[in-house]
């Protein structure tokens, strides 16, 4: 069965997409812990990051890098948290948080935003990527 990621991927289930490749997919956790906090996953459904093939692995942490140096420019902050977990969704997947403090990387604070909102910081992001 396709996990959630899949089926955002697919254009099943929308998303606020920042970037794509042939291989990769960025997008806005619709739960963040702070605003422009981004997911960056594989295309390929794979459920833990050291399962995926030594080719894959580094794709995706170029990938993760580029997207995190975008949202360091567009998104006022001390700087970008990356954390790989895992726990919640059975597909691999990079958080990128932009961080002021502590509390942004816990998963206990959540940051609540409008659908404008959400548009407007994806835009920013995809703007840096330019």
């Amino acid at each position: 069965m396709a996990s959630i990621f899949t089926k955002i991927v697919k254009g099943e289930i929308p998303s606020y997409k920042i970037a794509e490749t042939d291989e990769f997919y960025a997008f806005l956790d619709i739960n963040p812990n702070a605003k422009g906090h981004t997911l960056c996953i594989p295309k390929k459904e794979v459920d833990k990051i050291f399962d995926l093939d030594q080719e894959t692995y580094q794709g995706l942490m170029a990938f993760s890098r580029e997207i995190a140096l975008a949202i360091g420019k567009a998104i006022p902050c001390k700087r970008v948290g990356m954390s790989v977990i895992g726990l919640e969704v059975p597909h691999v997947h990079v958080h990128l948080i932009p961080l002021n403090h502590m509390g942004e990387m816990t998963f206990a604070e959540k940051v609540n935003l409008s659908q404008e909102e959400f548009e407007a910081t994806a835009a920013a992001i995809r703007d840096q990527l330019k």
